[in-house]
């Protein structure tokens, strides 16, 4: 008997180790294959980025004097570049000189280009020393000069605190080599200055209460001018004004409108952030933000950009660097951006935005109606802030109003703030790029659900997720989930969300405009940018539809640029 028992015994803790370690086996192979496709996954984002900035700086080019340069001038300049690295102040007086020269050249002929010439270059040798002996004339009178008889100072303006020089690292753009898919084409304007490149890295904090992304890169041109023995540095912002006074005479500005942007997407490389705030969205909620791409301009509408899904703020440098080769772009708009980690949800990323906005809105109000632009999944969060729902999306969900709707205060405030939408009255305009409308198969099918399971949900959606599923009314259509929805789950055809908001229309009065991709093979209405099919994108209020012959990366292709161009113009004749 007691063996017979031992023997029971002895094969029940046999079973219970086999189970335990089958169960230590599923668990690993259920960890070995999301870690694999994780690694696939991120090789394919890895294949398919392209080098889409690098950036080096190089050596002054020498001088190349003209039968028509002045003989003095290209003295002066040959004897600043000579010593530029050995004697810095002695260089810098020598480049004062050839700049003053200059001056005084243009003041016998405006339009004489050869001095302008000059004078550009022996600016931009000013600003490149003064960075390269770590000189800060804002701050405190420089002696320069065998004898110190010229004194260097710069100039600021007091009302704009965060434009002090000072607080910025300044790289003339003649000494900068850059190129990538995303700069190819260089954006100048002749005028006299010398382009500089403005760096500086701003705390959480600050770039918090500024509205500005972490670390700012900005072209502005810098100048000299002269009172007796004093050279007085300037840079000035070359998106405010299109001309520019110096020493009592107006000159158009010169400018580039590239380099700034080159130097921030090789340096910071903020694509990198595109596929880790799609799987990791809770570690990276710090980066939630409406950032200005320039200062404030109360008279200047604003564009407010809003990337997609795996992407960030980088999508738009391409839009962003034609657009502001257009002198009528330039005077009528500024640019902002909304950044996200594209895991969430995009109901909740939508809030967060209509926070953010109530936030800038305080120290930035907004004049003018602003336009948005949104692609991929930033244009569902578009069309949320272009939408009032009042509790049809709630009766959806839940079968009766809020008020009637158990469930824990916390989740029922934040469901009433994503899913309860009024549109935002400082919004006139909303273009929409490759927009997902009625969702997309790629969210339903495997790659997206092997996608879906990858994205960890943050821990603040985990019980609001358990208190939908108690509280929502049963839908056997719909995408069924045992957790919170995130937001490749709010992509899908049959996502509660996608079909209940596709059942309300666009707030009456607000222009609206579609700009999609059929991978140039003309088969509209049948097409697809190959992620997004036509008859998601397609709305049939819009204004105007155009199909560029593109991916499902519109604001990369030259015609949908083109048909963005075309939008603010006719914007900014329409006001």
């Amino acid at each position: 008997m007691e063996q017979s028992l031992r023997h029971g015994q002895s094969k029940r803790i046999s079973i219970a180790r086999r189970i335990r370690v089958l169960a230590k086996m599923n668990r690993w192979t259920a960890d070995y294959f999301r870690n694999s496709a994780l690694l696939v996954l991120a090789a394919i984002v890895a294949g398919c980025a392209p080098q889409i900035a690098v950036i080096s700086e190089k050596p002054p080019a020498r001088f190349q004097a003209t039968s028509g340069t002045d003989q003095d001038i290209v003295k002066a300049i040959d004897r600043a570049q000579g010593l530029q690295r050995t004697q810095p102040l002695i260089a810098l007086e020598a480049y004062a000189n050839a700049a003053r020269d200059s001056l005084h050249e243009l003041e016998r002929s405006s339009t004489n280009t050869e001095a302008r010439r000059c004078y550009n270059f022996a600016v931009a040798g000013i600003f490149s020393v003064v960075r390269q002996a770590k000189l800060d004339p804002w701050a405190k009178p420089v002696q320069v000069g065998a004898n110190n008889k010229l004194t260097l100072t710069g100039k600021r303006d007091p009302a704009k605190p965060e434009q002090n020089p000072a607080l910025y690292e300044l790289f003339p753009t003649d000494e900068l080599r850059y190129h990538g898919a995303y700069v190819k084409d260089d954006v100048k304007k002749d005028g006299i200055g010398a382009p500089l490149v403005a760096v500086r890295h701003l705390t959480p904090e600050k770039a918090s209460e500024l509205f500005a992304p972490p670390a700012i890169y900005y072209g502005v041109t810098g100048f000299a001018e002269f009172e007796g023995s004093r050279c007085i540095l300037s840079i000035k912002d070359p998106l405010a004004a299109e001309t520019v006074t110096v020493e009592g005479r107006g000159y158009p500005m010169a400018a580039n409108f590239t380099a700034a942007l080159a130097m921030g997407l090789a340096r910071e490389k903020p694509q990198k952030l595109g596929f880790v705030r799609l799987l990791r969205p809770q570690e990276y909620a710090s980066t939630f933000r409406v950032a200005r791409m320039e200062p404030y301009n109360p008279n200047k509408t604003v564009v407010l950009v809003i990337h997609g899904l795996m992407d960030t703020p980088v999508t738009w440098v391409p839009l962003l660097n034609d657009l502001r080769s257009d002198k009528g772009i330039r005077r009528d708009y500024q640019f902002w951006f909304y950044s996200y980690p594209s895991g969430y949800p995009y109901p909740y990323s939508a809030l967060i935005l209509r926070q953010e906005l109530d936030a800038i809105e305080k120290k930035f109000p907004i004049r003018k109606k602003m336009v948005v632009i949104g692609h991929s999944m930033g244009g569902c969060i578009s069309r949320t802030l272009i939408t009032d729902t009042g509790n049809k999306l709630w009766m959806e969900g839940f079968g009766k109003p809020p008020e009637q709707t158990e469930m824990p205060a916390e989740s029922k405030h934040l469901l009433e703030q994503a899913i309860i939408l009024k549109h935002r009255p400082e919004i006139g305009r909303v273009i929409f790029m490759s927009t997902p409308h009625r969702g997309s198969d790629l969210a339903s099918n495997w790659v997206g659900r092997i996608g879906s399971m990858l994205v960890r949900t943050p821990s603040r959606l985990l019980t609001i997720g358990k208190t939908i599923r108690e509280a929502a009314t049963p839908d056997p259509a719909a995408l069924q989930l045992k957790r919170f929805p995130n937001s490749v789950d709010t992509l899908a055809p049959n996502n509660r969300f996608v079909v209940a908001i596709n059942k309300v229309p666009i707030t009456p009065g607000i222009p609206y405009y579609t700009i999609l991709g059929d991978r140039g093979r003309g088969d509209s209405p049948n097409s697809s940018d190959g992620v997004v099919p036509y008859w998601s994108s397609h709305l049939d209020g819009a204004r105007s539809e155009f199909i560029a012959p593109c991916n499902h990366g519109s604001p990369l292709n030259p015609q949908a640029i083109a048909e963005v161009h075309r939008i603010l113009k006719l914007n900014a004749q329409s006001r």
